[in-house]
């Protein structure tokens, strides 16, 4: 139904790395309201960060506040804004890569939900407690809470206001840490309105002991004090670390401001580590020199960071500490599978289930409980290991699946056995106007960030284990430099070709699994007379229409169910 005025989010954004992620997160959009899936009578928008360098979530914060402005003139400043930053190309989880992590999809619902409707739908709440402003989340956490009856969140406070939630140490490391004004914090009940004295961006815990963050659970309100702890004290205590957070427009039009005066971002800025770490009364400017992995080409991020400072310095960083709950991520494939498979929290508290809008035989043997299928047909005579999850595919009589596997968008018609722990995501490339398919294949364990900087080094990159190198000669691919198609100096199975393109989704698969299987066998699979792509330019040529109708056939066949 359309939402009235005031009730709901006036404007939802999504973020995109660039015009062609833009271009296929606007066709999932289009399809979704006209299934009448998200709420009428709000903005959807999608904006692409700009053509040139990488400029990161603060970049892209900054710059959807001058697409607004262009779109709507002043009239933005009126609007309550729920911005979601989902653009990159989650090399730590494939299979949200090719149509975004805020379309991933959930083992929920029927049709089953996407990581945009959860968000909606967590969130629903807030506009109507929120004075006009901007509510910053990503794509691929989940915040879960429960307060009082007589208890809201509201952000109606001038500045910034976060949500914090009590954390282990271990996991402080990882994210920003408020240090909480003592004065205004007691620690007791389920929600409490405080002050942040200083924030901390992935500190050690040294830090976090040296700066007062470290409370012991149960008694919040008191630091603990720096020194030896044992096991059992460190496993009382935790931090309060971030998620989402909220400025209202007097801050968004001095950011507008800096930005325009910029003329050209050629860095990436954080919008938690670089706006947070400047709010507060605790507040100093030691972080904007901290340039320990930065490029040459981000020596401008040094002056940024400052002019940040300068400008957020003295800015009040409120903070709504919400004892009662719980955050989590769902960015790698190790995430991914243990929340939708194991006996997770998570699992519990959204009703998660084994099968969400897919037809599959009653047989006790072709499912095991852990395994997650969704949006899927699987026939009869398959076998799905235990932990595994199966998404927007369908799946032959003669699959045996392992356990602990990643199974996206392929369609797999042939006997076979998946080894457990594969990963393998099926895409629609468009190659000189055809529409051709290839399949990635690799290990939930590999790392497809990890890059090498010489060719001589490739050896070092595992692909299901095995030295990349042996697997080249397995497959007879020659090793050059002609082999990786970034124009990097970093050679990685992200940008390795050596996928073959195929005239037919279920070919490309069989192709792929024949390729996996040479490498666990030890023998030989020539790739001779198949051009090969890899990651990075099957993701440059995917042919978003036609993944999304062979998802559309899935749907549609199961709606005939």
């Amino acid at each position: 139904r359309a939402v009235r005025h005031g009730e709901f989010w006036d404007l939802v954004a999504i973020t995109a790395a660039d015009a062609e992620q833009e271009r296929a997160f606007r066709r999932q959009l289009a399809a979704k309201l006209a299934r009448g899936e998200l709420p009428r009578g709000v903005r959807y928008h999608v904006f692409g960060d700009p053509p040139g360098h990488k400029i990161g979530n603060g970049g892209s914060t900054l710059h959807v506040l001058q697409c607004l402005e262009n779109l709507y003139g002043d009239k933005w400043t009126s609007f309550i804004v729920l911005l979601i930053h989902s653009g990159g190309y989650s090399q730590r989880l494939p299979n949200a890569s090719a149509l975004g992590k805020i379309f991933t999809a959930l083992p929920l619902g029927d049709p089953v939900y996407q990581m945009l409707e959860l968000k909606l739908a967590m969130y629903i709440d807030f506009p109507s407690h929120m004075k006009p402003g901007i509510l910053i989340t990503c794509s691929d956490d989940i915040e879960l809470y429960s307060t009082g009856v007589a208890e809201t969140i509201t952000f109606d406070k001038p500045g910034f206001t976060a949500l914090a939630h009590p954390s282990d140490l271990t996991i402080g490391t990882t994210h920003g840490v408020f240090v909480l004004d003592p004065s205004s914090f007691s620690g007791k009940g389920g929600l409490e309105y405080t002050s942040c004295h200083r924030f901390l961006h992935k500190p050690d815990i040294e830090t976090m002991r040296q700066c007062g963050a470290v409370r012991v659970r149960g008694n919040c309100s008191q630091p603990c004090s720096s020194g030896d702890h044992s096991d059992s004290e460190m496993d009382s205590e935790c931090v309060y670390t971030d998620s989402i957070f909220y400025m209202d427009h007097s801050i968004a039009k001095q950011l507008l401001v800096f930005y325009k005066q910029m003329d050209t971002l050629c860095c990436e800025i954080d919008a938690y580590g670089d706006f947070l770490q400047a709010l507060g009364p605790g507040a100093t400017q030691d972080y904007t020199k901290n340039t320990s992995n930065i490029t040459k080409e981000e020596s401008q991020l040094v002056e940024v960071r400052q002019k940040l400072y300068s400008i957020l310095k003295g800015t009040p960083l409120n903070v709504i500490v919400l004892n009662n709950s719980k955050f989590y991520h769902i960015g790698t494939t190790q995430e991914y599978l243990f929340h939708f498979t194991s006996d997770s929290k998570l699992k519990f508290e959204l009703d998660l289930l084994s099968k969400a809008f897919s037809i599959f035989s009653d047989k006790a043997d072709t499912l095991d409980r852990s395994a997650s299928i969704i949006q899927s047909i699987l026939e009869p005579g398959c076998l799905i290991g235990p932990g595994s999850v199966i998404e927007y595919s369908r799946i032959g009589p003669e699959v045996l699946v392992g356990k602990n596997c990643i199974i996206s968008g392929s369609y797999i018609n042939l006997r076979v056995d998946i080894p457990s722990n594969c990963f393998l995501c099926s895409l629609s490339v468009k190659i000189d106007d055809q529409v051709k398919y290839a399949s990635m294949v690799f290990s939930v364990e590999d790392d497809l960030k990890k890059g090498v900087k010489l060719l001589s080094d490739i050896y070092s990159l595992q692909f299901f284990g095995v030295s990349l190198l042996e697997c080249l000669d397995l497959w007879g691919v020659q090793v050059s430099s002609q082999l990786f198609s970034s124009d990097n100096t970093q050679f990685g199975l992200w940008t390795a070709r050596i996928f073959p393109v195929c005239s037919s989704l279920s070919e490309s698969v069989r192709m792929s699994l024949n390729m996996l299987h040479s490498v666990q066998h030890k023998s030989a699979f020539k790739l001779h007379g198949f051009k090969l792509l890899s990651v990075e330019e099957m993701l440059s040529c995917k042919d978003v229409e036609d993944m999304l109708k062979f998802r559309d056939q899935i749907y549609d066949e199961i709606c005939l169910q």
